[in-house]
């Protein structure tokens, strides 16, 4: 069967705009101008985030607890915009000296994305944990997100221009084996989130999650170690064994979770708000 086209010169001119228009259209990615506070910003996603919102134009200041190490990471993020990066020393498992750093920080300076971003606790099953394990992890994500979040919205209402993004993890979706601390507060953090949206939504500040799966970092890298020696595996088989849950059958690579939680920075996920997205390589058994 054959399709013939009548194309009138009315028609091509039209055409011919509609195509200029969809060129002219492209997505939004810049974040010229825009400035990133990224947490935990001195290895692992942390870092590979901070790398990708700078390749993307944005200045970097890079929140973390070891300021030899945020120096070098700071020294180490591209320039493509004329853009300034730097760093604030702070230590998350105590929320007074967050709260302390960031509205100091905040007197003189504008923020427009926040990357709350923090390590994980100690793997084991949740029947074991100390009660003061399940406070300690509290302090050091929720309540310093909070704190963070409560520090910089004013800014970014100011702006017209807000993006929190919070690396969580798969967890608040089906809770994963051996992470009881994390799995409960993962989820409480994946709460807070989701009702910060309903409230920020109206000032153009958008509140969203990224969830890694199983991501080539160090906590990765220990949680193995630790659960091989329990189960008296060698690390390779378990590492074998582990990936072969995963449909794409390979851990992330840390620029793999980057750039989904620099796309959502960007201008181009203005209506994108409240959700939580896995970058899991398929292995989240939830729809």
């Amino acid at each position: 069967m054959s399709i013939i086209m009548n194309i009138t010169a009315e028609n091509y001119n039209f055409l011919t705009k509609f195509d200029f228009q969809i060129s002219a259209s492209r997505m939004n990615l810049s974040l010229s101008n825009k400035t990133a506070i990224i947490c935990g910003s001195t290895q692992g996603i942390g870092l590979a985030i901070a790398t990708e919102l700078a390749q993307l134009g944005a200045g970097c200041i890079l929140m973390a607890r070891n300021e030899e190490a945020l120096e070098t990471a700071v020294k180490a993020l591209p320039v493509t915009a004329l853009q300034k990066h730097g760093y604030l020393v702070a230590d998350f498992s105590k929320p007074d000296e967050v709260k302390t750093v960031i509205e100091e920080f905040m007197k003189e300076n504008t923020v427009h994305i926040l990357i709350n971003n923090t390590g994980g606790p100690a793997g084991g099953p949740i029947i074991d944990a100390r009660e003061e394990d399940f406070i300690n992890t509290f302090n050091q994500h929720l309540i310093c997100n909070h704190i963070l979040t409560k520090a910089i919205v004013a800014s970014m209402k100011k702006e017209g221009y807000g993006r929190i993004i919070n690396v969580i993890s798969t967890s608040v979706k089906i809770p994963l084996k051996n992470l009881g601390v994390s799995n409960t507060v993962r989820g409480a953090v994946a709460a807070w989130s989701k009702t910060m949206a309903n409230e920020l939504g109206q000032f153009n500040i958008t509140v969203n999650n990224v969830l890694p799966g199983a991501t080539k970092t160090n906590r990765l890298k220990n949680i193995i170690q630790s659960n091989a020696t329990k189960q008296q595996m060698e690390v390779e088989k378990l590492e074998t064994e582990m990936q072969q849950e995963i449909p794409m059958k390979r851990f992330a690579e840390p620029d793999e979770i980057a750039a989904v939680a620099a796309f959502l920075a960007t201008p181009a996920a203005s209506y994108v708000t409240g959700v939580s997205i896995p970058v899991d390589g398929g292995r989240t058994g939830s729809i």
